[in-house]
């Protein structure tokens, strides 16, 4: 039988990977796990793993730090290598980072079947990298696991080659599984110095790199009727110190900034938060999860999770001080129950996924 090739490189794809790998260890399928280390700390990501309770990566490669292009480029040489020693049946990649891409595109040059999981995702926002990454991936994969029927969707109106599945997505599977590790092994809840907050994520380049966005941004915790717990990102921190801004975030009482967290501790705060006021894409799923169930307050102008604002979820506000503090006081005002129900399926899309692979590729 020949083995699946799992593919990662960014910790959110470790994340909504992770069921899949323990549904293949499950049903007794043989994989090979690929870690292509795209995270800006190679080392964080292989604790991370260790982290998940997840096995070993079979290869890893270490990138150094790189532009976009080169970056893209040196993953596929990698998996080029990979597929011309490996006699792989699929090769699986998940979500929209030029890790995917570039395995994609390597993968298309070698007769193994691709298959992307949490295909059809659109944002309709050419500004952004991720909106081509999963567009490109979308017309070269042979097998194309939309979460949701609008994915399903686009993915039709776009007449791809591949066969389309819709199987949920995986990050609920996630959330069920690692929620229960975290309670076992963070102790982030005693750090923090507010009894009731709002949590916040600013990463997103075209976000951080715009000054005016960026200030905009900030004013937003400081000014915020909840206080805020902001785990900042590297990128956000550089952004801030380069325009002198940091130490104005840093020392504001209503903000309590954090380090970046490792996802166990990330699931715990959005747990005990009041909102969630983010730039991410993967956020806006998990705070739709069942143990979660959080209103969301997305800092963009559109976002490829339109499922998660027509069940109720969450709400584009845009990157206006105003209106995103006003959106706070909406949200603050209402207290209004979350649905029961993810719009992102009922944890069980690794196990329809596998059971794909098994029947569709390996059988």
């Amino acid at each position: 039988m020949k083995p699946v090739m799992v593919v990662v490189g960014t910790r959110p794809e470790i994340v909504k990977m992770a069921p899949i790998v323990r549904a293949l260890i499950r049903f007794g399928v043989p994989f090979e796990f690929v870690h292509c280390g795209q995270h800006y700390d190679y080392n964080m990501s292989q604790q991370f793993i260790e982290d998940l309770e997840l096995p070993a990566p079979d290869f890893s490669f270490k990138l150094r730090a790189a532009f976009p292009v080169e970056q893209t480029a040196r993953i596929m040489m990698h998996i080029d290598g990979l597929l011309k020693r490996k006699n792989s049946s699929i090769v699986l990649v998940e979500g929209d980072t030029n890790t995917v891409l570039a395995a994609a595109l390597a993968t298309n040059k070698h007769s193994v079947r691709l298959g992307h999981v949490e295909a059809g995702l659109r944002s309709f926002d050419l500004r952004m990298p991720e909106e081509h990454n999963r567009r490109l991936t979308d017309h070269v994969s042979d097998f194309l696991f939309a979460p949701t029927e609008l994915a399903r969707e686009n993915l039709q109106r776009e007449s791809v080659w591949g066969k389309i599945f819709v199987t949920g997505n995986t990050v609920i599977d996630a959330v069920n599984q690692h929620l229960p590790i975290a309670e076992r092994k963070s102790s982030i809840l005693t750090q923090i110095r507010f009894d009731h907050f709002v949590l916040a994520t600013a990463h997103r380049a075209e976000n951080v790199d715009d000054l005016i966005v960026l200030k905009n941004l900030m004013g937003v915790m400081k000014e915020s009727p909840l206080p805020v717990v902001y785990p900042m990102h590297p990128r956000t921190r550089k952004r801030l110190r380069e325009n002198k801004l940091l130490k104005e975030i840093e020392s504001s009482e209503n903000v309590q900034v954090l380090p970046p967290l490792g996802y166990l501790d990330f699931l715990l705060l959005m747990r005990k938060c009041e909102l969630i006021m983010t730039d991410s894409g993967g956020v806006q799923e998990e705070a739709t999860a069942p143990s979660i169930r959080k209103p969301v307050l997305v800092l963009r102008l559109s976002t490829e999770r339109p499922e998660a604002v027509q069940s109720g979820f969450a709400k584009v506000v845009g990157t206006s001080k105003d209106e995103a503090l006003s959106a706070i006081r909406e949200v603050l005002k209402q207290h209004a129950d979350m649905p029961s129900n993810s719009p992102y399926g009922n944890g069980d899309a690794a196990e329809k996924i596998t059971n794909i692979i098994t029947t569709e590729v390996i059988a």
